[in-house]
């Protein structure tokens, strides 16, 4: 439990719920966005074989219940002055449940890759260019329309039972509030939604077999889905009647957190992923399914997102295996190991010393949605160090996640204002990596709060507290670093840049038959 700051009396107050995947974080924010208490309550994931992963909605509510229960009796708000509920959760989750609304099989959750199979029948139902044109996306592994199928082709005795289909946060919703009800950023991940449209497409539901009776009611972000029911009043401390909000998908929440809700503002994540955010009012399709568009919580307007499957996660790896050393200096010293391997980083120049990293640890989405690449150090020689290894880390997440910006750039979607956050965020090496390499400034935010700041001002938005989202974001949003690019820094990174986009499709048959090797 944290807490913040004394609560002022003059103040509304609102809570943003953001259901991750290692752990529910809930807070209590002040109208103008500032933090009064918050609670983190962590969960297991449960990877019983090769491919599979899996959590169970139990741990999902019985932390949504804690964490609420903590921030609102030791915050010291009356429940009354709680004028809203906003709810952030991870993306493309299966929830089953059946006649009594009771839960049919543990959640197949995002990250889970057993759907193979069925990525191919969905594209051969709907058909490649249709889907795109329909759901904006390729028919990929993570998403839920895939997941359905496999319990459908796989568990038929499960499907039969299947009475209702929700997301990970709009179980707790139903949890929450009794009602059955989605939203369009969150449901744009499923792979069922006519996204140009913001409905659910008949013509894939058809295509594929799916009772539209079994998914959930679709609203804009910060519409209002439903209130608080008594019981749950009495479980958590909050007042029976408070309104839940449609809230977002996690990365349209940390949209909102960051400010990026007008056209020309962008925001990279680095966290176990990296994803480059953008928002536009008009919708943008990439043909040739590269990025993600997704419907976001503006209403009216979508975003494109790119996705790099291993930054933050490369440099966890690199970290965990190689920089043992650090890891006990930092202990000694009390400080972050990253901090330490930022410091050797940037004592190396740009390029590495003539050392390439691939990031693809386990296949890439964004640009090239191959599940056979993998990583590489390329120019690896006797004279470097770890440092200059650790250096090529850092910049090759970066060389990925300038793809992700160079697709956009061919959608005609402009960006000029970059956030940063997630852990990569915080480390001042890695934002002026970018903010050379997408020549634009990039800034972090004064509140580290993120989704769960993000869905809360959507639900002061539903409460009537601001007037729309933009609004809303204007009031409380506020730029704390500003790193500005260097005319050299970017002109050097370009040359390297040119001839890291070389290495895939030279690679790519080696990765292709690396992957079907039997030794």
């Amino acid at each position: 439990m944290k807490f913040f700051k004394i609560r002022r009396k003059d103040m509304a107050y609102i809570l943003g719920v953001d259901i991750g995947t290692s752990g529910t974080k809930t807070v209590l924010f002040s109208e103008d966005g500032t933090p009064v208490a918050s609670a983190l309550y962590d969960y297991p994931l449960y990877t019983p074989c090769n491919g599979y992963a899996k959590q169970d909605p139990a741990d999902w509510w019985n932390a949504c219940v804690n964490s609420i229960r903590d921030v609102v009796a030791k915050s010291g708000v009356p429940a009354d002055e709680i004028k809203g509920v906003g709810l952030s959760g991870q993306m493309h989750g299966l929830v089953m449940l059946d006649k009594d609304n009771k839960v049919i099989r543990n959640s197949i959750i995002w990250c889970d890759q057993r759907t193979g199979k069925e990525v191919v029948e969905i594209t051969e139902k709907v058909g490649h260019d249709r889907l795109i044109a329909i759901t904006a996306n390729p028919a990929i592994t993570g998403f839920t329309a895939a997941k359905i199928m496999w319990v459908k082709n796989n568990e038929p005795e499960n499907y039969e039972k299947c009475r209702h289909i929700l997301l990970p946060k709009d179980y707790i919703r139903f949890m929450l509030t009794g009602e059955f009800a989605t939203e369009v950023s969150d449901a744009s991940g499923m792979q069922l939604l006519d996204i140009p449209g913001r409905c659910w497409s008949d013509e894939v539901l058809t295509k594929l077999g799916i009772d539209k009776s079994l998914l959930a009611k679709v609203y804009e972000s910060p519409e209002i889905t439903g209130t608080v029911t008594k019981a749950v009043a009495q479980a958590t401390g909050l007042k029976e009647g408070t309104p839940v909000v449609g809230g977002a998908g996690d990365n349209a929440a940390a949209a909102v957190g960051t400010g990026v809700v007008e056209d020309g503002k962008a925001f990279t994540t680095i966290g176990s992923s990296g994803v480059v955010f953008a928002h536009t009012s008009d919708i943008s399709i990439d043909p040739k399914g590269r990025v993600h568009t997704f419907c976001c919580a503006v209403p009216g307007c979508w975003h494109v997102m790119g996705v790099t499957q291993s930054a933050g996660l490369s440099l966890k790896w690199f970290r965990d295996n190689f920089a043992w050393s650090e890891m006990e200096t930092a202990a000694s010293m009390g400080v972050d190991p990253y901090y330490l391997m930022d410091k050797e980083a940037d004592s190396v120049p740009i390029g590495a010393n003539r050392l390439l990293y691939m990031p693809y640890l386990n296949g890439e989405r964004t640009p090239h949605l191959d599940p056979n690449v993998r990583g590489a150090f390329v120019g690896l020689s006797t004279m470097h160090k770890k440092k200059d290894m650790l250096r090529a880390v850092m910049e090759g997440v970066s060389y990925s996640l300038r793809d992700c910006v160079e697709v956009m750039r061919e959608m005609n979607i402009s960006i000029d204002d970059m956030m940063a956050c997630g852990g990569g965020g915080t480390s001042p090496l890695w934002r002026q990596m970018l903010a050379d390499l997408y020549a634009c400034n990039v800034k972090t935010t004064a509140n580290k709060e993120g989704p769960a700041l993000g869905v809360a001002l959507l639900a002061a938005v539903g409460a009537g507290i601001y007037s729309s989202v933009p609004e809303a974001c204007k009031a409380v949003i506020k730029p704390e670093k500003i790193q500005e690019p260097i005319a050299e820094n970017s002109a050097k990174y370009e040359k390297v840049y040119a001839l890291y986009k070389k290495l895939y499709p030279a690679m790519k048959a080696n990765f292709d038959e690396l992957a079907s090797l039997d030794v």
